[in-house]
């Protein structure tokens, strides 16, 4: 069988020279005579496994010294308990809603301290980024998902951070799951900038995350489990336990090729050419559009729907071009449940072929379902 092209919001598509990699050293990893996946993650033959790829991600990113890189578990769902019983000091901190996943970890805060959302875009389906200049105020930390994967919008502006009434700074926090490495980001803007995987980096199993080192403080909330601390981890080089050692395996994979394909600037020239191609398409059309509101599109994940206005006709369509994609090597385009439509999820792996392919078939299903 061939490879489909595959739109999944993730677990997404990985290069695939580095799945022809890792296919060759399943059985021995460079001479060892076992799978990286049998190995003991304290063996001298995984710890560089680990040092590699943590190097790589400083790199790539242009992290300063004063910032830990962590590799954990439980995706960036944990981080939305994690972060506020971490960061819980004055016992409130500020959340911007911009889509399902923000909604999600603003609901997980409120269990452990006072959540003010300062803005919101819920009332109009999240079609945009509501403007927010500048957080201020008593504070233990600011909020933000950077890219929304379900939705289909991005940051284009950061919010400057003000500072408390005792004059200290507020650190920005960012769930940066499915952007991570999609363009260039100034790390020294956030305080805490998180990532599952599974979209842009690797497989699902490790959540990547970026913190600066004065927020791991030695006394979060006494309630706060072992494995949820971020100093057990900071101190232990993310060896607490067994980390993910197959996906941070292929992590260190997946970064060696946005190396060699430009690094984080590359990609951003990549990703823009595939999503304006596609935006393009979209506006012309008189068959299909975007719901998203221009200044607040993803790179990352787009949406879409036909113009047919007919609820009926309109869940019909949306199954029949699903189906139809599908058969066509075009897999994993229905939209989330809770949205609907369609949605083309077009992360660094995914090549501009990928695109192009989408729209050839967008346009014979337009031209034989007017």
């Amino acid at each position: 069988m061939s490879r489909v092209y595959n739109f999944s919001a993730g677990p997404s598509c990985l290069p695939e020279s580095v799945l022809q990699e890792a296919a060759a050293e399943m059985l021995d990893y460079q001479g060892s005579g076992q799978s990286v996946m049998e190995m003991s993650h304290r063996s001298k033959n995984y710890e560089p496994i680990i040092q590699d790829a943590e190097a790589r991600v400083r790199r790539l990113m242009s992290i300063p010294d004063n910032y830990a890189i962590l590799f954990l578990q439980g995706g960036a769902s944990t981080q939305f308990a994690m972060v506020p019983m971490n960061l819980k000091k004055l016992g409130k901190a500020a959340y911007v809603d911009t889509g399902i996943w923000s909604d999600k970890a603003i609901k997980e805060a409120k269990k452990y301290l006072t959540v003010d959302v300062i803005a919101s875009s819920k009332d109009h389906g999240y079609t945009f980024i509501p403007e927010v200049n500048r957080i201020e105020g008593d504070y233990d930390y600011g909020y933000i998902t950077l890219n929304n994967t379900i939705v289909g919008t991005k940051w284009a502006t950061l919010p400057e951070m003000g500072k408390r009434s005792d004059g200290t700074d507020i650190p920005l926090v960012a769930d940066a799951s499915s952007c991570i490495l999609s363009e260039p980001v100034d790390i020294s803007r956030f305080g805490i900038f998180f990532a599952g995987a599974q979209k842009n980096l690797a497989p699902a199993g490790v959540t990547l995350v970026i913190i600066r080192k004065d927020l791991i403080t030695e006394f979060p909330d006494p309630l706060t489990p072992t494995m949820l601390d971020y100093k057990t981890h900071a101190d232990s080089d993310s060896m607490y336990n067994t980390p993910p050692c197959y996906t941070i395996y292929i992590m260190g994979k997946v970064l060696a090729w946005i190396e060699a394909n430009g690094g984080a600037q590359g990609m951003l020239k990549r990703n823009q050419e595939k999503a304006d191609l596609f935006y393009s398409y979209l506006d012309s059309s008189d068959f299909y559009k975007s719901p998203v509101e221009k200044n607040s599109r993803s790179l990352m994940n787009i949406p879409f729907v036909t113009r047919e206005t007919d609820p009926d006709k309109v869940a019909a369509l949306n199954k029949r071009f699903v189906a139809e994609a599908a058969a066509a090597g075009l897999v994993n385009l229905a939209g989330h449940r809770l949205v609907g439509g369609m949605r083309a999820s077009i992360y660094n792996a995914m090549p501009i072929e990928g695109v192009k392919a989408l729209i050839a078939f967008m346009d014979k299903f337009a031209a034989e379902n007017r």
